[in-house]
């Protein structure tokens, strides 16, 4: 069933009055997650690559930013990367547009970090739209520091990547 931004201001839900858990992604989260990456503008992966990702890829970090309600527990964002040698590459990180600054990109953000840190890693990497300040200002208070810049790197629509690092053990 395709969720609707209405379908979380259904029943009284409100964000700033619940809680929610950061879980591994599952294959049952999938259309969830891939709806919120269509609204976000992100960079389409798709439901097959992260399926693709869950079920093949060791080094991948999976996860979702859920309700904790029982029932009708609803995905509020998501977060895809993996680890390889010493360093995380963060592919997509977004929440829902009705769950936007109530701390589900940074909690994802930190319990990835975490899972790195249990693997090793030293450093994260990622890309992040030139345009996308709010994304930029969280990245930036978690550490973040500005190391290049990608010209004509997103399409749909053309845009700059700004690459942005954080040193974990420095």
């Amino acid at each position: 069933m395709a969720m609707q931004v209405s379908r979380f201001e259904d029943n009284g839900f409100s964000p700033s009055q619940q809680m929610f858990t950061v879980d591994w992604m599952t294959l049952d989260d999938l259309s969830e997650v891939v709806e919120i990456e269509e609204i976000s503008g992100l960079n389409r992966w798709g439901y097959d690559s992260y399926k693709r990702e869950i079920l093949t890829n060791p080094s991948a970090i999976m996860l979702v930013a859920r309700t904790s309600e029982d029932v009708g527990r609803r995905i509020l964002g998501f977060f895809a990367g993996w680890t390889v040698e010493d360093e995380m590459h963060i592919n997509n990180i977004a929440s829902h547009p009705g769950f936007r600054r109530i701390g589900v990109g940074r909690k994802l953000l930190e319990t990835a970090l975490g899972f790195g840190g249990q693997r090793g890693i030293s450093f994260a990497i990622l890309e992040v739209r030139a345009s996308n300040e709010t994304a930029q200002s969280l990245y930036r208070k978690m550490g973040f520091k500005y190391v290049n810049r990608r010209r004509d790197y997103y399409r749909f629509p053309t845009e700059d990547a700004f690459v942005m690092r954080l040193e974990l053990y420095a």
